[in-house]
Parts: C-alpha cells; structure tokens; sequence
C-alpha cells in the first residue's frame, strides 16, 4: 500500500456521503412530489396555477431545496378527500385549507416536527385519526372552526408534546367531555377558543398562573355546558378578554383585581351568585361586563364611567336602584358567603326584607328569630356573622356538609335558646355556651378535637356539659366525671383488689401449712395433729371452712 492509499480512502468515503445524501434527498424528493401529484388529482376543482410541472411553482405551494414548506390553498371552494400520507411532508410547516368544503377523514399530522400553523376551519372533516396530533413539538397555531360534522371527540392529550403553542382554536367543533388537566404543559399558550361545542365539567385547576389572554369557553349546546365555580380565573393574571356566558357555572365572582389588562368580561345565562365585587367595579382597564341572567345578590353595582354594563333578566339584587340593603340582608348575605353562595338561598334570599316570604327565615316583630337551614347540603364553615343577629332564639345548621369550627362569638347571643349542629364535619374547640341553650352536636367525630379551623373555642366537648337529660347532648356528651374524679376511684379500686388478693393469699398459705403437718402415724394407722401453739391456725381454718 503506497502513502497516497489513506487520501484515496477518505476522499472514496467523503463522494459516498455525498451520493447517500443526494439519494436520499431525490428519494425524500420524490415523496414531496408523489404526494403533491396526489394532492392535485385529489382536489376539485384543481387549484388554480397548479398546471406547472414543477410543484414547487404551484400557487400557493412554497419550498425550499425543493422539499414543500408551505401550503395555503384556502378559500378556494375546494372539495375532495385529502390523501392520508401527508405527513410524508416531513418539511412542512405551515398548512392552511380552511374555507373549503375539503371531506373524509383528516390525515394524521403526527411527528411533522418542523409543523408551526394547521388552519383547517369551516370545512367537511368526518373524523380524526388516533394519534393525529402526536409528536408537532414546533406546533404554535392548531385552528378547527366550524367544523361541524366531525363525529364527537375529546381534545387530545397529545397535544402536551406541543409546549410552544400560543393559539389553539377548536370552536364548533363537535368537541365532548371535561377539559383534561394539562395546561400547565401550554406555557406559551395565549389564546383558547372552545366555544360552541358539548364540553362539561369544570375549569381546570392548571389554568392558574397561565398566560392566557383570550378565553372563549362560551354558549356551549343544549343540555351541555361547564359547570361549578370560576375562582381560577383570579390567578389568571393575563387574561384581556374572558367569554363565559351560556353555561352553568355557579358560586361567586372572584376578585379579579390582579387582572389589570381584563378589558372584555362576559359572563351572561350562568347561574352566578353572590355579591358582586368592588374589586370588579373599581378595575380601571374593564370596558364591557355582561352579568344579566344570573342569581347576583346584595347591592346593583355601580361600575365607572365608560364601561358598559348589562344587567338585564334575572338576578337577586336586594333593591331595583342603586343603594345599601338592608342591614339584615346584609348579615345573611355574609352567613351565605360562607356557604359559598348557596344557589338554593340565592334563589329564595330576593328583595331588601328578609322577614318578608325568604325561605328558611322566621321573623317576629321585623325581628329574625329562627334561621332553619337543617338538611340543605350546605357545605362551607359556620359564620361568625351569625352573632349579628342578636335577637336569634334558634339556629338549625344539622344535616349538613359543614366544616371548620363553631364561632365563639355565637355565644354572645343573649336570647339563643336551641343550636343544633349536629351531624355535619365540625371540628375544632367547643365554645361554652350559658345551661338555657339546647345545644346538640352528635355526629361531628372531630368535634373537641384541635386544627378545626378559626373558631374561639374553651375546652374540647361534645356539648355544654349542662344540657337537660334525654337532650341529644347529653346522650352523647359522655361522663360528666372530671378525669381528677376517675383517677381518684381506679386508685381506691386497685387498692381494694390489692388488700383482698393479699389477705385471700395469705390465709390460703397458712392452710396449706396444715394439711402438710399433717402425717400419718404408720405404725398404728393413726393420724398425728402437730400442736404448733398458735390459735390463728385454728381460726384460719375455721374460717375458709377446713
């Protein structure tokens, strides 16, 4: 082998890389080109500028080295079924046929990792292939409007693996079930559209802390919708525009006071309760708010100038105008609160008179007297504003749902004469209320027990130690004896046990010393009793019977 050998090697290595990549460029070629003549004989009418030979100088079409980067044949009035093997496009990113009336089966889109922006809204799609959207780590725009004879489906997982997504539009889009806990893995996510569709259940726990501008979950079909509270939206500092209307979701407005860049609110046709916040009232970047067709208690909020405001159909504010409600409204409304806004109170807590026709309320002289919420599912704590209702002779909270503890302040409560709280989760210190009150609290298990919550409670128990006999409290409340008092009969008890187990053994001993002295005299048969000069011997065995 001469010195020039190696050179050769490597230059005869260096020519084969070259034609292994040109092959497989020509080959990859080729699949761009195989799949676009698909494309074109699949499409009615052909798009227009697609008579070239060349695909690359198709209108609409772009590439780059002669791979396809770029499709964009929208609004066309193209119809036909695309051919399932475009993700042989493996350079492709961007993609635009909406507009069309394109049918069939979408074809997977799965690992087109250089894919940025899918726009397929508004046409005929029937279906999505399993594992469509898998592997499109550079996928930052997914848009599906109006694609309205897709058979049910359920937002895929597989859209995790798209971390760089900012737009993500499935409006009308036959779409079913619960929104899936994921959106923590959207960081860049800022725009949401999912209105119109059969989604239920409530709003992820993950949209806090995201960067969502636009959240457009609104007029979800018949019979669907979301549901339960939106207090995450207060940890949606981002948010610019908020679409909720025509749902089912319940409890209160949250403060949205961290959402300095909310200019759009919309929250019509819900079931919303509660007062409205003066944080909402007061946040200077609000222009329009939409609260009609709610349940919305206390006062008619008053927003500033400028913003415009709908308040019509249905809610429960205390007064027609603006004005302060009553003050007897306003303590019940602070007992809600604490229920979360309960829908049922809300719907049967309407006008500024409470000892008017409001359910669950006794009054006598304008006076509340009895507030009766046993067996309503309640759930929440007991509130301290209970204390304000100083003329309150009797308060039912049993057969609920009730956490935390019972506020001391309830024992202020001059003419309290019956408080049952029986059977709920209470839990926490007891406070010691005066020997007139009734006071049940069986079937609370954690009652008396500390880290219930904020009650100012005095030593743990189970009533108020002085509850009249049969009462419920003093079935369950237990002994009445002190411990010092227990401790005291165990010690005389053992003590007893101890002094009769002592002398029991003792005599026993000195009877068993008897029988033992006792021989036989083997002589003459006769039996010996030893004198052993003590007269306890005798009485001892008198005694036991010997």
């Amino acid at each position: 082998m001469t010195l020039t050998d190696p050179v050769k090697s490597v230059t005869l290595l260096s020519v084969s890389k070259v034609i292994c990549s040109f092959s497989l460029l020509c080959i990859a070629t080729a699949d761009d080109a195989a799949f676009m003549s698909k494309l074109a004989k699949a499409l009615t009418p052909t798009p227009s500028g697609w008579s070239a030979t060349s695909f690359c100088s198709w209108t609409g079409v772009d590439c780059s080295a002669n791979r396809v980067i770029s499709i964009n044949i929208a609004s066309q009035s193209l119809t036909g079924t695309l051919p399932p093997d475009l993700n042989s496009l493996s350079h492709l990113t961007s993609l635009y046929l909406q507009g069309n009336a394109l049918y069939g089966a979408l074809p997977s889109l799965a690992y087109l990792s250089m894919l940025e922006s899918v726009y397929l809204d508004g046409n005929n799609f029937t279906s999505i292939p399993d594992g469509c959207f898998q592997g499109l780590t550079n996928l930052q725009s997914l848009s599906m409007t109006d694609s309205i004879n897709l058979a049910p489906w359920a937002i895929p997982t597989d859209l995790t693996q798209s971390s760089n997504l900012v737009k993500l539009d499935l409006g009308n889009a036959n779409l079913v079930g619960t929104l899936p806990d994921v959106f923590d893995s959207f960081v860049s996510l800022q725009e949401l559209c999912l209105s119109c569709n059969n989604l239920t259940g409530g709003l992820p726990k993950t949209f806090a802390g995201s960067g969502i501008q636009n959240l457009w979950l609104n007029s979800q079909k018949d019979g669907f919708g979301f549901s339960g509270i939106i207090e995450v939206l207060a940890s949606m500092t981002h948010l610019s525009q908020v679409w909720l209307h025509k749902n089912l979701f319940t409890g209160p407005i949250p403060d949205l006071s961290n959402c300095t860049t909310l200019f759009d609110l919309q929250l019509r046709d819900n079931q919303l309760t509660g007062v409205v916040p003066p944080s909402l009232m007061s946040l200077s970047s609000l222009q329009n708010v939409s609260l009609d067709n709610n349940v919305l208690q206390g006062p008619v909020p008053s927003f500033g100038k400028g913003v415009k405001v709908t308040l019509n159909g249905v809610n429960s504010f205390c007064r027609k105008d603006a004005g302060p409600c009553d003050s007897r409204v306003t303590t019940l409304l602070d007992i809600a609160k604490d229920f979360g806004y309960s829908l049922q109170l809300a719907r049967s807590w309407t006008g500024n008179d409470p000892c008017g026709d409001w359910s669950f309320v006794v009054c006598a002289a304008g006076k509340i007297i009895t507030v009766n919420l046993a067996k309503q599912n309640l759930t929440g704590t007991i509130s301290p504003a209970f204390a304000n209702l100083t003329d309150l002779r009797n308060l039912y909270l049993n057969n609920n749902n009730l956490g935390g503890s019972i506020p001391g302040g309830l024992t202020t409560l001059a003419q309290l004469e019956v408080l049952d709280v029986s059977y709920n989760n209470l839990s926490g210190d007891v406070p010691k209320f005066p020997t007139k009150v009734k006071f049940n609290t069986a079937g609370n298990a954690l009652l008396g027990h500390s880290g219930g919550g904020g009650g100012s409670g005095t030593t743990p128990s189970n009533g108020s130690g002085d509850a009249p006999s049969g009462s419920p409290n003093a079935a369950s409340g237990g002994s009445s004896l002190s411990p010092s008092w227990i401790a005291g009969i165990v010690v005389i008890a053992v003590f007893f046990v101890a002094v009769v187990v002592f002398v029991f053994c003792k005599c026993h001993a000195k009877n068993r010393h008897g029988k033992v002295g006792r021989v036989n005299n083997l002589e003459n048969g006769k039996e010996v009793v030893p004198s052993f000069g003590d007269e306890n011997v005798t009485m001892s065995i008198n005694f036991f019977g010997k």
